[in-house]
């Protein structure tokens, strides 16, 4: 997370980032579901893991760089942060006791959640390049803020 974080700030991308991430969880749990060596499986838990922990950095900063006042900011992070919870309430759902050993409906509405995380990212990085596309030619202006363009 810390050499993400660096790195994103340096360049001044996430998307990039997001996206290597949710990669990284969707290998992880390929892996973890379908694999039958238990080392091997297990060592796709830490893939999972760095995939989604490693994610909430640069999804936070990404939503906090492209939305424009105090109030709205905070009310955003605020909702992204309740919506982070809901996965306490899926999992159990998702992963059912029935569901054992493999758990394959809570594999692929894992899977599925990372595939929503790269359509999202890359819709929003085409739809935010367009945008600072017209900025630069002034035909807009981004976020009621003259100079303002969004991050991707």
């Amino acid at each position: 997370m810390f050499g993400q974080a660096w790195l994103s700030d340096r360049y001044r991308i996430r998307a990039p980032f997001i996206a290597f991430n949710a990669l990284l969880a969707i290998i992880g749990l390929a892996i973890l579901g379908w694999h039958t060596h238990n080392p091997t499986r297990y060592f796709s838990t830490f893939l999972i893991i760095a995939g989604s922990n490693g994610n909430i950095p640069p999804v936070m900063t990404y939503q906090a760089n492209n939305i424009r006042g105090h109030w709205k900011r905070a009310f955003a992070s605020a909702l992204f942060s309740a919506f982070g919870g809901i996965g306490g309430i899926a999992g159990p759902l998702v992963f059912r006791s029935q569901d054992q050993p493999k758990y394959l409906p809570g594999m692929y509405a894992s899977i599925a959640c990372n595939l929503c995380v790269l359509v999202c990212t890359a819709g929003m990085t085409v739809w935010s390049w367009i945008q600072n596309k017209k900025a630069k030619r002034g035909t807009v202006v981004l976020e009621e803020q003259e100079g303002f363009l969004y991050t991707y």
